[in-house]
């Protein structure tokens, strides 16, 4: 490390408070100078932007009522400028319309009005802890494979959202790597060394949902023998990641829609709430605006959650990228083992439409080094599923005999669906009876074309 870095890691943190309120003004620096902060007064648009181009701070907090303009302005300057300051903004109480407008302009995060001295060195905090954008993310975490513009352009979004608290929703086609989008986010956050919370909407039982999101007291209901904490308060600090937010029935989206806004949560059966701080990243492969105009999904969630849209492109529109993938997914899957594919495989591969994407092509190749000889995957190997995700046809060969992945296909399917049947087509029922996990199950479900119709409903 360089004397100029160690001393820039020495140096005490600056902050640059903008508001016209003396007495605002004064409370903010007090709270401030009593976490070892150095502070700076701005009291317009145009004193803020001079500072900012004079000196560096490590945060910047602006009121969103000036003199001169609005906090908003600030945002902006900071952005279009490319200035590496995180910038929170304070708008007023139960004004969700500007706390969003801040947020997607790329505010850092944002406190109303009375501010909460708690909640100010909760925000102070996770934007003194930001990682710089140049930071490698750690071992362990995968990422995303392909050099598709598209994909590249999810890349760079990822690392624009990072740096904010903003809630982000991430859409895109099962497979597509939507959990994965929500981990590179957080690992590239303030919150990357923090409780990451993934829940599954879909595959909790509705009259557990409120229980599950917000804990519950001892005795609040028959079995509750013990307080118990929910997702909230186990990713409070963190990330909670909520999968498949379609899915969600209406009387729950009204209570997680008052979570989020109020951040804070109740527990079944306690009298008090307590503060929360989590940001929230949301996913589904429906179309929410579609289930927002159906009825099915509540508008003003949608416009919490939909604050920051990213969408994951399906593997079929980066064929250009699907052998690059394959042979890296190929070596990690191997353990860099000596196998490779043949040409007539890979062409295969570039002409499969993937209705799986990236999970789908994982799952191909790890049936492919099972079945493979010789070190090289033939298309047989692959038994790529036919069009409309159905299973593969039970083809006799030459011998009169099933092929083995037919044989096992059939087996799997008929499991699955006696499962399904003994607990009246209940998946997360039926994926504990088989000894999966319900993402499994599903994923297996489809590729292998089980309906509910085929559960008897």
């Amino acid at each position: 490390m360089s004397p100029d870095e160690q001393s820039a890691d020495m140096r005490t943190p600056r902050v640059l408070v903008i508001d016209d309120e003396p007495d605002i003004l004064e409370l903010l620096e007090l709270a401030l100078v009593r976490m070892g902060l150095q502070v700076e007064r701005a009291g317009n648009v145009r004193e803020a932007i001079q500072q900012l181009g004079s000196k560096s701070f490590d945060l910047c907090l602006t009121d969103m009522r000036l003199p001169d303009g609005d906090g908003l302005e600030v945002v902006r300057h900071i952005a279009e400028h490319n200035v590496d300051v995180p910038v929170a903004v304070i708008t007023a109480h139960g004004n969700i319309e500007n706390a969003i407008s801040v947020l997607k302009a790329g505010a850092f995060d944002y406190l109303s009005k009375p501010v909460a001295l708690e909640q100010l060195r909760a925000l102070v905090k996770a934007a003194l802890k930001l990682p710089h954008p140049s930071d490698a993310v750690r071992e362990g975490v995968r990422t995303l494979l392909g050099r598709s513009p598209a994909l590249q352009k999810v890349r760079d979004l990822i690392e624009r959202v990072a740096r904010s608290q903003a809630p982000v929703h991430i859409c895109g086609e099962s497979g597509s790597g939507k959990e994965l989008a929500a981990r590179l986010i957080v690992e590239k956050s303030a919150r990357r060394d923090q409780p990451f919370v993934a829940v599954n909407c879909g595959a909790i039982p509705e009259a557990l949902m409120e229980s599950e999101f917000f804990g519950y007291r001892k005795g609040a209901f028959t079995g509750a023998d013990k307080d118990r904490e929910g997702f909230f308060q186990a990713a409070n600090g963190g990330t909670l990641f909520l999968d498949e937010v379609a899915d969600l029935p209406l009387n729950m989206q009204v209570k997680l829609l008052r979570a989020i806004q109020e951040k804070k949560v109740r527990k079944v059966g306690a009298t008090q709430e307590e503060a929360v701080d989590v940001r929230i990243i949301s996913a589904t492969h429906h179309g929410l605006a579609e289930r927002v105009q159906q009825g099915k999904f509540r508008q003003d969630l949608y416009y919490r959650l939909n604050v920051i849209a990213l969408t994951m492109p399906p593997l079929r529109e980066m064929r250009d990228d699907i052998e690059d993938i394959a042979k890296q997914l190929l070596a990690r899957l191997s353990d860099n083992q000596k196998v490779e594919f043949s040409p007539v495989a890979l062409q295969a591969l570039h002409t499969y439409e993937f209705p799986g994407n990236v999970r789908e092509l994982e799952n191909i190749i790890e049936r492919a080094l099972v079945m493979c000889s010789g070190g090289i995957i033939t298309p047989d190997d692959m038994q790529l599923v036919i069009a409309g995700g159905s299973a593969p046809e039970n083809k006799l060969d030459a011998a009169g005999k099933i092929p083995l992945t037919d044989y096992l296909d059939r087996v799997e399917h008929a499991a699955i669906l006696e499962a399904l049947q003994q607990t009246g087509f209940n998946r997360t029922a039926a994926a504990k009876l088989l000894g999966v996990t319900f993402r499994a199950l599903r994923y297996r479900m489809e590729r292998l074309g089980i309906t509910d119709k085929e559960g008897g409903q």
